[in-house]
C-alpha cells in the first residue's frame, strides 16, 4: 500500500468512526425512556419529544455545516462540530432535571449536524465513483453498529446509571476528534473520472457553492423524489426508535423488573439487529447492478423496502415466551442467559430468523440512496444537498417518534402492553408504499440527470486545462 493510499484509508477509517459515534449519541436515548423519566420526573412521551426535537435540530444544523463545508474547507468545521458535541454529551450528564437534559441535548444536536453533512461530502471525494455504494455502504453500516452501541451501552451499563454511556462516548469522541486533526482532507472532486484530467495536471476544483445554486438543485427530478423518498422512509422506519421499549415491555410481560428488562431487552434488540451488516454485501451488489442497468441501484432499493415492511409487521407480533433469566444476575450473567436463550427459545429464534431478514432487505436503501444522490449532484453541493436531505428525513422521523408515542400512549388504554407497541409499530409499515412509489417515479430521471452531472464536469475540465 502507497503512503497516500495509507493516508485515504486512515482518513477514511476515522470519517467512518465518527459518523458510528455521532448515531451512538442519538442511539443512547430511547433505550433509556424509562429509567431518565424516573429519574429526572419526566414521562416517555416527554423523552420521545426530545429525540423527535434532537432530529430537527441535528437535520437544521446539516444544512448549514454541509452549506460552509461547500464554501470552504471541511476539516476545520468538522473537528469544530465534534467538539461541541462532544462537550454537550458531557454536560448532558451533569443534567439535574428535564429543562437542563433537553438543553444540552440540543446542543449536541447541533455538532452532529456536522458529521452527517460534511462527513458525507469528504467521504465522496476519498473514493472511486465505481465502488462509492460499497463506500457509502460502510458509512451505512457505521452509523447502524453506533446506534447499536448506543442501544448497547445504555441497555448494559445505562440500566444502573444511565449517565455511563453518555459519558464514554463523549470521551471516544474527543479520542477522535484529536486523531482526525493527524488527517488530510481530500481535493474536492477527486474522486470523479471526468476531473481526472485535471487533477493529473496539478490543477484543482475551484467550483464552490452559490445561493443561487438551491434552484439548481430542484432542477434535477432526480433531487426531488430522492428528497420524497426520504421523507416517507423516515416516516415508516422513524418509529423504529420505539423498538427497545416494544422489547422492554416484551420482557416485562414475562413476569420481570424493568431494570433487568432493560438490560435484556436491548441485549435482544442488539442481536436482532445483525441484519444491518449486510448492508456492505448491498452496496456491492449495488455497484454491480448499476454498471450493467442504470436503473440497477433504484430497482435494490425499491425491493428491499417493499420486502421488509411485512417482515417487520411478523416481528412485532412475535412474543418472548418462555424466557429464563436471573432476575438478581449481574450484566455478564444476564447476557450468558440471553446468548443461551438464542439457541434454545424457539420465540426468540423465530423472532431472530425474521428481524434478520427484515434489516437485511431494509440495509438495501441506505447505500443505494446515498449514491444515487451523490451521482447526480456535482462536488461542490453534496455536502448541501446531503444538509436538506437530512431535514426531510429528520421531519419524517420527528414526526414518527411523536405519533409513535401519542398512538402507544393512546392505545395503552385499550391493549395491554406490550400489544400497544405491537400494533402501533406495525401501523406505521404502511408509510413504505409512497416511498416505493417515489422510487419508481425516479427511475425515469435518475440516468438523465446522472448524465448531465458528468457532462458538466467534462465541460468544467476541459475548460479549466485550456
Amino acid at each position: 500500500m502507497t503512503r497516500q493510499r495509507a493516508r485515504q484509508f486512515f482518513a477514511f477509517a476515522v470519517f467512518i468512526i465518527l459518523a458510528s459515534l455521532d448515531n451512538a449519541a442519538a442511539g443512547v436515548l430511547p433505550p433509556l425512556y424509562a429509567i431518565i423519566a424516573r429519574d429526572l420526573q419526566a414521562s416517555d412521551a416527554a423523552l420521545g419529544a426530545v429525540t423527535a426535537v434532537y432530529l430537527l435540530i441535528v437535520a437544521a444544523a446539516a444544512i448549514f455545516w454541509g452549506y460552509r463545508g461547500d464554501q470552504t474547507a471541511r476539516k476545520p468545521l468538522l473537528f469544530w462540530g465534534t467538539l461541541v458535541w462532544v462537550a454537550a454529551m458531557y454536560l448532558t450528564t451533569l443534567a439535574q432535571n428535564f429543562s437542563q437534559f433537553l438543553i444540552f441535548q440540543m446542543m449536541t444536536a447541533v455538532g452532529v449536524g456536522g458529521i452527517s453533512s460534511l462527513g458525507f461530502s469528504v467521504v465522496s471525494d476519498l473514493v472511486p465513483a465505481r465502488r462509492r455504494g460499497l463506500a457509502l455502504s460502510l458509512w451505512s453500516v457505521s452509523q447502524g453498529i453506533g446506534t447499536s452501541l448506543g442501544a448497547l451501552l445504555a441497555g448494559t451499563l445505562g440500566a444502573f446509571d444511565w449517565r455511563y454511556p453518555f459519558w464514554i462516548i463523549a470521551a471516544v469522541g474527543l479520542l477522535f476528534a484529536l486523531l482526525f486533526l493527524l488527517t488530510r482532507e481530500p481535493l474536492r472532486g477527486q474522486a470523479e473520472p471526468e476531473l481526472a484530467p485535471l487533477f493529473a495536471q496539478g490543477k484543482r476544483y475551484e467550483f464552490r457553492i452559490r445561493r443561487a445554486d438551491f434552484a439548481y438543485f430542484w432542477h434535477h427530478a432526480s433531487n426531488r423524489w430522492l428528497l420524497l423518498q426520504s421523507f416517507f422512509y423516515a416516516l415508516a422506519y422513524g418509529s423504529t426508535l420505539w423498538i427497545p421499549r416494544w422489547a422492554i415491555a416484551r420482557v416485562q410481560s414475562e413476569g420481570y423488573s424493568l431494570e433487568t428488562s432493560t438490560v435484556v431487552g436491548n441485549l435482544i434488540i442488539a442481536l436482532l439487529s445483525l441484519g444491518g451488516f449486510t448492508a456492505v454485501l448491498s452496496g456491492h451488489l449495488g455497484d454491480w447492478w448499476q454498471q450493467r442497468n442504470g436503473r440497477g441501484r433504484v430497482q435494490l432499493a425499491a425491493i428491499g423496502i417493499l420486502v421488509s415492511a411485512p417482515l417487520y409487521v411478523w416481528l412485532y407480533f412475535i412474543p418472548f415466551r418462555g424466557l429464563a433469566l436471573p432476575e438478581t444476575a449481574d450484566f455478564w450473567e444476564l447476557a450468558t442467559a440471553v446468548l443461551r436463550t438464542f439457541v434454545t427459545n424457539e420465540w426468540v429464534i423465530l423472532a431472530f430468523l425474521v428481524a434478520f431478514t427484515a434489516v437485511t432487505f431494509q440495509s438495501a436503501d441506505p447505500p443505494n440512496w446515498a449514491a444515487m444522490i451523490t451521482d447526480v449532484n456535482l462536488p461542490e453541493h453534496r455536502g448541501t444537498v446531503i444538509g436538506l436531505s437530512r431535514m426531510c428525513r429528520a421531519v419524517g422521523n420527528a414526526l414518527s417518534v411523536w405519533l409513535a408515542g401519542w398512538l402507544f400512549a393512546w392505545l395503552n388504554g385499550r391493549l395491554p402492553e406490550p400489544d400497544n407497541y405491537a400494533y402501533g409499530l406495525a401501523l406505521f409499515q404502511i408509510l413504505v408504499i409512497p416511498a416505493f412509489i417515489c422510487y419508481l417515479m425516479l427511475q425515469k430521471y435518475l440516468a438523465h440527470d446522472k448524465q448531465a452531472a458528468t457532462a458538466t464536469l467534462a465541460a468544467r475540465a476541459q475548460t479549466t486545462q485550456n
